[in-house]
């Protein structure tokens, strides 16, 4: 195996949280005369590999976008072989109960199966103890759906009598939201040659920095993964400040 164009950075220099938005999976499958699904087969294969990576250079929550509240606008039967991937994903998450690994599951569950959701409430009791690397698997997830789901948790709240609304900060927000007691992103990176971020955790990027890169998910690679963050390395991150 190639050695890391990491190794001789410090873990603490490495971003804390990476955030990918895997793009690409049908055009790849496309491209070589193979149907759709055989793409978003890749792309798991892909992930995993990646997942692995992030945990054996260091890297401590890593974010994935697998499937978006927009994506039910897809063929059925893309959708269809979609779903049937994540179910044999729950099935074998012991894969990353060897690297120790804390999953959690970003996303509303209202139009997935009672099988899957079951399989997901498992998967996050399992894996709660986990202190290695955190992954989380954005799921039937939309941006600007968390923040309205996050907005009526806190009117409910303020219904309730439990809180005031002058009483409302950013922390207070962030609180309700599925990333909540996790750090804001550091980076986002986004295969595919697509440079936009899709509705993907839009209150937790807003100082993330983001790295495009034109090479399809399915052929997407620890190196490459690399490139990205020693782009990350070459910012100046102010926050603000100057």
């Amino acid at each position: 195996m190639a050695k890391s164009l990491l190794a001789d950075i410090p873990a603490e220099k490495l971003p804390v949280h990476i955030g990918l938005i895997m793009d690409g999976n049908g055009r790849w499958a496309e491209k070589r005369g193979l149907p759709r699904t055989a793409g978003h087969r890749q792309g798991a294969k892909v992930f995993g590999e990646i997942a692995k990576y992030c945990r054996e250079i260091g890297i401590q929550y890593l974010t994935v976008y697998a499937f978006s509240t927009e994506n039910w606008r897809r063929p059925p039967e893309e959708v269809d072989a979609l779903m049937e991937l994540l179910n044999r994903y729950l099935r074998e998450t012991y894969k990353h109960q060897e690297e120790n690994a804390c999953i959690r599951f970003l996303g509303g569950r209202d139009r997935l199966s009672a099988d899957i959701c079951r399989m997901m409430d498992e998967v996050e009791a399992g894996s709660a103890k986990n202190d290695g690397i955190h992954i989380n698997i954005a799921l039937n997830y939309g941006g600007r759906d968390e923040i309205v789901h996050a907005a009526r948790m806190l009117a409910q709240e303020c219904l309730d009598g439990k809180l005031k609304p002058d009483e409302i900060t950013e922390e207070c927000f962030a609180g309700r939201l599925y990333t909540h007691g996790q750090p804001d992103l550091d980076l986002v990176v986004r295969p595919s040659g697509e440079c936009r971020t899709s509705n993907f955790l839009p209150w937790q990027s807003v100082y993330a920095e983001l790295v495009f890169m034109d090479v399809l998910w399915p052929d997407f690679t620890p190196a490459y993964l690399d490139e990205a963050i020693l782009e990350y390395l070459k910012r100046t991150r102010r926050f603000g400040g100057v």
